[in-house]
């Protein structure tokens, strides 16, 4: 029965860690044409980092959120000299966003969520059954 509770515990671990995986390609996505910031800034793209984590009492290894890092890739230069937020060559300087591949991000994220939600379906499912055939002996 440890065993079993153990993949409830480490699924449960993942849907948390792919949920604020989620969230956080949301607000990339949803800041990508933020010209700019609450800090006056453009906008930065955030990545959320994963690090594998021993259960407490068992030999099951989960995963967490370690932290939530900012990307240091430089802001894009749109050329739009009309601007009140353009240099004075004329560049207005954007969040480093890359739209395609936040969504390769989010679908990704999206599917393991999927997976990790149908392993606890599946893991319900066969309890369950194991405890009808005890019943019915």
């Amino acid at each position: 029965m440890s065993s079993m509770m153990d993949v409830f515990k480490v699924a449960g671990s993942a849907l948390h860690a792919q949920s604020a995986r989620l969230n956080t390609t949301a607000s990339n996505l949803a800041n990508a044409d933020s010209v700019v910031g609450s800090d006056g800034e453009p906008y930065r793209a955030k990545q959320v980092v994963f690090a594998a984590r021993p259960m407490s009492g068992s030999t099951a290894v989960g995963v967490e959120v370690t932290e939530v890092v900012e990307s240091t890739a430089p802001p894009r230069l749109v050329y739009d000299p009309a601007s009140p937020a353009a240099d004075e060559k004329g560049y207005v300087a954007m969040p480093n966003v890359n739209v395609v591949e936040e969504m390769v991000n989010m679908i990704s994220a999206s599917r393991a969520y999927q997976n990790n939600a149908e392993v606890m379906s599946t893991a319900r499912t066969l309890m369950q059954r194991t405890l009808q055939i005890g019943q019915n002996q």
